[in-house]
């Protein structure tokens, strides 16, 4: 299997650890994984904010880089969402409106199968215990394109329950929005600061020492919601939870 990592935009720029831990847990499991350099932006950002003729080349791009590899990794869900639900939408349109006829024929074979790290790890790989040692208190915030778009389901708590020394406590409210949303936090900056307070309020009555989730962008939100009210939680990415070991621990 030709796996390829697609880091995404927030990562690259904000949490490459992420990428890294990515890289040594599928190492791990036997997995050979490749990093495109030619990878740019899926342009989720660009088609919710309405710019859907600009995101189209970026779609294409997309495509081309990756339509050789067997799967396509990403530790992010909202990305994954904008693969498996909108790219086909985007093609459809163009071909609806006379643009781009053959845009949905070069997007088709990425769609299914760009897989979100849990889903690969539990659907493709077939593993639940990946081998990770995180001797700290948990709360799992599945975030909206996970939990909405993409289905995960229980797959990333089937994950953190097998990690070794990891204490997994519900978090109440665990499907509400977070209140990042992309382009939302910008243009309703005070709902969005209300819910990420509401978020964070829930997170410390776990009495967890770390908030997970599986995707960056709504940890970026919440970790910067945390700092400035001097919480104590800290936004962990699940990926390195998972890449976490005995021997090369995670903090």
């Amino acid at each position: 299997m030709r796996v390829a990592l697609f880091l995404t935009c927030v990562n690259d720029t904000l949490y490459p650890d992420t990428g890294r831990a990515v890289v040594r847990l599928l190492k791990r499991l036997g997995v050979d994984v490749d990093f495109p350099l030619a990878q740019t932006c899926c342009g989720q950002a660009h088609y919710n904010t309405g710019y859907r003729h600009e995101t189209e080349p970026l779609a294409r791009h997309f495509a081309e880089v990756f339509g050789a590899y067997d799967a396509i990794v990403t530790p992010s869900g909202s990305c994954a969402a904008m693969v498996r639900e909108l790219y086909p939408r985007l093609g459809e349109r163009a071909r609806a409106e006379g643009r781009g006829e053959d845009l949905a024929d070069i997007l088709a074979p990425v769609v299914p199968k760009t897989y979100e790290l849990t889903e690969f790890l539990v659907d493709v790989l077939g593993v639940t215990d990946v081998g990770a040692a995180y001797p700290h208190k948990v709360t799992y915030h599945p975030t909206c394109h996970g939990l909405r778009s993409l289905g995960l389901g229980d797959r990333p708590r089937r994950l953190l329950e097998e990690v070794r020394g990891l204490e997994l406590v519900e978090l109440p409210g665990a499907d509400e929005c977070c209140g990042f949303g992309g382009t939302f936090a910008v243009k309703n900056a005070g709902v969005s600061a209300a819910m990420g307070a509401d978020k964070m309020r829930n997170a410390e009555s776990t009495g967890a020492e770390v908030l997970c989730a599986a995707d960056n962008s709504c940890l970026m939100h919440l970790g910067g919601t945390m700092s400035r009210a001097g919480s104590v939680v800290r936004p962990v990415h699940i990926a390195e939870i998972l890449a976490s070991t005995e021997e090369e621990p995670a903090r």
